[in-house]
């Protein structure tokens, strides 16, 4: 898988770095088809205190690519809150593949079984 990595007003670590891609080895086990992970740091000066960190993630996979941003007051708490609304993202698209394979099945079963009477 691609990844690209692009900060803003961040100091890229290498701690912050190899939690990015810890996070998203976890994100490539779930969906093994994805071709690219693009993610961006940005570190907000004008906010307030409570939320200064935002992490946003586009996942490229087949179909509509998934994104998920989170804005928080530290960053590795951003990354992880992201990580996770993406875990979702593709647990719900998988989800509706398989209800629509077995569907599939389903009625063609049912119709062999409808024809045999």
């Amino acid at each position: 898988m691609k990844f690209i990595l692009s900060t803003h007003n961040v100091t890229l670590t290498k701690a912050i770095e190899e939690h990015i891609l810890s996070r998203i080895d976890k994100l490539e086990h779930f969906d093994r088809w994805a071709v690219d992970a693009r993610v961006t740091l940005e570190h907000d000066h004008t906010k307030v205190p409570e939320k200064q960190f935002k992490c946003s993630i586009r996942l490229g996979v087949r179909g509509p690519d998934l994104f998920a941003e989170d804005v928080e007051s530290d960053l590795y708490t951003s990354i992880d809150k992201v990580t996770k609304k993406i875990e979702q993202q593709i647990r719900k698209r998988h989800g509706k593949v398989k209800v629509r394979t077995h569907t599939d099945a389903s009625r063609s079963k049912r119709a062999r079984q409808e024809s045999e009477i």
